[in-house]
């Protein structure tokens, strides 16, 4: 079932904003200030190009009713609203820049923050499907979550814009706030429910959109085409795919289609209320209660005042489905891993001399009643060579997870030199340890990088890359590609 998200939820998510604005801000201080300083001045702009369009209105009626009169004034006029008109073009772009910058800015910076977190979470929380729609969400925020950024900055500079244009309703008729509210209520609340349906119908798709990206990705990549041309397997990939996708279509369509057609009677009965307003402004126009400039003055802001309302009652639900949708991303990056160093960590010795000991070690995965390992005692003494011979499934790999801490044991423990490895220091514990996993990761790096990714901080020492490669007899391979350790390999990235 669905994860029902109602009004109470959508307010709640909007406590997300806050640290959300303090990422941007660390991002760039200079281009946030820049940003609302330009939306300010962007926002009391609409108000004074309507009054000066007002003021042109009625001066060029008085010209019509008093021929010979000084036109100073109107020309005056006409040349401030051209001024007000640029400086709006002028504005506008420099908030599109900045927020293109800002918003890329942003992506990169919490791209680098979900690599570098991932990389401290436990090996056992990837082998975890939840865990794994946790990170498919996070993944997503990382670029869509940027017009989150645009569209609060928009909502806070329509705000001061309504207000400022509202003071003008006011002075001239107070009714016609009251009836601009009635005619955006009904709008905004049912596209408050869509929003929530919306959400609730990705969140619960999660596990099959991730599915759909397997199988797109499988169904078209060089790692796999081997397999899906010699075993025929493409009618398979693209069948199953065709299948998931039109069911999460139909699920979304359903939506979309009561989506449109109520919004669309909505809004109908907000474009009604608005004409009843201008019926309204237009009869005192003719009773001569109002100028001709007045009625352009209060038309024009009851249509903006409008258009601004109901945008952001629409905005305000986006933006509260999206910051739901943030709460994704903090989720992930509120994981704690649970093999940590301990406070006081133990340095590891810079010479072995005893060994490993492993005493009545055993580990079980998370919620799995199947042991891996069980009751495992051994010891591995300096300058020994140990063999593990098994079936598959029999431990092999886990026991090297183990001792590399990628795995903590369920019971028993391992020694180092007489002391349990969780007292050493994480980080130095694991960059002591070299170990080839027989489901290894070749990286479409250059031929260099690819050596050097066992000791990443000797990238830069190309010597160090030449004696590893000597050693493990990769220097006849490398030297005879083109470009030697600057090759790239895989034909996933282009060739150096």
């Amino acid at each position: 079932m669905a994860e029902k998200k109602g009004i109470k939820d959508q307010f709640s998510a909007l406590r997300n904003l806050p640290p959300f604005f303090r990422m941007i801000w660390k991002v760039s201080p200079k281009l946030t200030l820049a940003n609302i300083a330009l939306r300010l001045v962007k926002s009391v702009l609409p108000l004074a190009i309507l009054y000066v369009g007002k003021e042109i209105i009625d001066a060029v009626v008085f010209l019509m009713d008093n021929p010979g009169g000084d036109q100073q004034y109107l020309w005056t006029m006409v040349g401030l609203e051209l001024i007000l008109a640029v400086s709006s073009d002028i504005l506008n772009r420099g908030i599109t820049l900045i927020d293109s910058l800002l918003g890329d800015m942003f992506s990169n910076h919490t791209s680098v923050i979900l690599i570098r977190h991932a990389a401290k979470l436990d090996l056992y929380q990837f082998e975890n499907p939840t865990f794994y729609d946790k990170l498919e969400r996070a993944r997503r925020q990382t670029t869509s979550r940027t017009v989150l950024m645009s569209e609060v900055l928009s909502q806070v500079q329509d705000l001061i814009t309504l207000i400022s244009l509202g003071a003008g309703l006011v002075v001239f008729n107070p009714w016609l706030i009251l009836l601009l509210v009635v005619a955006v209520i009904p709008s905004f609340l049912g596209e408050t429910h869509f929003n929530q349906r919306a959400y609730s119908l990705t969140r619960q798709w999660t596990p099959e959109r991730r599915e759909l990206d397997y199988l797109r990705y499988i169904g078209a990549s060089d790692q796999t085409a081997k397999e899906v041309k010699m075993f025929g397997l493409s009618d398979f990939l693209s069948e199953r795919f065709r299948e998931l996708a039109d069911r999460y279509f139909l699920a979304n369509r359903k939506i979309s289609v009561k989506r449109a057609g109520v919004g669309g009677l909505l809004s109908a009965l907000g474009t009604i209320s608005y004409y009843g307003a201008y019926v309204f402004i237009i009869l005192q126009t003719i009773g001569g209660i109002l100028s001709l400039g007045t009625l352009t003055f209060l038309s024009g802001s009851f249509s903006r005042m409008r258009g601004l309302l109901q945008g952001m009652m629409t905005r305000f639900s986006r933006i509260a489905e999206r910051a739901l949708y943030l709460q994704d991303l903090f989720d992930f990056l509120a994981l704690k891993p649970q093999i940590i160093s301990d406070e006081k960590a133990l340095s590891v010795p810079k010479s072995i001399k005893e060994g490993f000991l492993f005493e009545s070690v055993g580990f079980r995965y998370p919620n799995s009643e199947h042991w891996a390992v069980k009751d495992l005692s051994f010891s591995l003494k300096v300058g020994e060579k140990l063999a593990l011979v098994g079936e598959n499934g029999a431990g092999k790999t886990t026991l090297v997870k183990l001792l590399a801490r990628l795995y903590e044991p369920t019971e028993g423990r391992i020694l180092l030199d007489g002391k349990d490895i969780r007292r050493y220091n994480l980080k130095e514990y694991r960059e002591m340890l070299g170990v080839i996993f027989q489901d290894f990761q070749r990286y479409q790096l250059q031929a260099g990088e690819n050596i050097a990714v066992g000791n990443i901080r000797s990238l830069s020492d190309e010597e160090r890359i030449e004696v590893a490669a000597e050693k493990s007899l990769a220097n006849s391979v490398v030297e005879a590609l083109p470009l030697q350790y600057k090759q790239m390999l895989g034909k996933r990235l282009p060739m150096g």
